[in-house]
């Protein structure tokens, strides 16, 4: 298998991200293969905030929700998917399987040790981090989600289009992709959304991804999916809370109210009226309303 790896100096002088690199390159399953993880301390007896973010971002989507955790106390950990951000970037697609990515981010759990979680997820970090507390539900007490979905094998046309869209742009443009939802990126965020992918080689995840995502009954994932689903609706006792932006064609309000009856204890979602689909653009008052409702501020 080639793996890629994206020089350091792509992501020297990234506006508004601090944070050192972490990493681990000896993952059970997943040896020889580097992932990073932004990994910042709390303060002793808080929760963890894990950020599980999607195609075609990296933890850099987060960085406005990251300060205002931090200020709380709680510890934050924002992994890179393998093929996105700072990990290593597999240039085979056929890498990429629901199955292979939901196990690195179990065995990632495990090593840290993480415990008292709030998952915090969007798009692909919630079609897979939504089914990690049927895995280990001693280790997960809130969710906050936002714009994403259960892996249940059903997808709209708007997703078809978005994944033709990939399998025929093998160079996405990604920091301007993002621009078109988030007009008010800089010129600086959109190089630091674009900072992974020196080129189209880099950017193999992007297209497995979109093809990755469950579209029929018997895909894979489907299975853990509707099992995720049932543990939600009927034996989560955690609390969560959902974002929505509304002006996500895809994964906008329509499929964030069906996710939020699939949760067990629910409440009204909070909506974001001018937020597209990469809603942690707007992710400061989603961060603060979130610590409101668990109780931490």
């Amino acid at each position: 298998m080639t793996l890629l790896r994206t020089p350091d100096e792509r992501f020297q002088g990234l506006p508004e991200w601090p944070w050192a690199p972490r990493y681990l390159d000896d993952l059970p399953g997943f040896e020889g293969i580097r992932v990073h993880r932004v990994d910042e301390p709390g303060r002793l007896g808080m929760p963890t905030a894990l950020l599980l973010h999607g195609n075609p971002t990296w933890g850099y989507l987060y960085r406005r929700m990251i300060p205002v955790f931090l200020e709380a106390g709680l510890r934050v950990v924002a992994p890179d998917l393998i093929g996105f951000g700072r990990s290593d970037k597999p240039t085979d697609a056929a890498f990429h399987r629901f199955a292979k990515h939901r196990q690195f981010l179990i065995s990632l759990i495990e090593r840290l040790d993480l415990s008292n979680v709030m998952l915090v997820v969007q798009d692909w970090g919630g079609i897979l981090g939504l089914t990690l507390p049927i895995a280990m539900p001693q280790r997960f007490t809130r969710i906050l989600a936002m714009n994403t979905m259960l892996p249940l094998g059903e997808v709209s046309e708007g997703f078809l289009q978005w994944r033709n869209y990939c399998n025929s742009t093998p160079d996405l443009a990604i920091g301007r992709l993002l621009a078109r939802g988030c007009p008010e990126l800089t010129a600086a965020e959109q190089a630091a959304y674009d900072a992974p992918f020196p080129d189209a080689h880099h950017k193999a995840a992007l297209a497995a991804f979109a093809n990755m995502v469950p579209d029929s009954p018997e895909a894979e994932g489907v299975s853990i999916g509707r099992q995720a689903a049932r543990f939600l609706k009927e034996e989560w006792s955690g609390h969560s809370l959902l974002a929505i932006g509304q002006r996500d064609p895809v994964l906008g309000e329509p499929v964030m109210r069906l996710l939020a009856a699939t949760i067990r204890g629910c409440p009204e979602p909070l909506l974001i009226p001018k937020a597209g689909h990469f809603v942690q653009e707007w992710g400061e008052p989603i961060a603060r309303e979130a610590l409101r409702h668990f109780g931490w501020i």
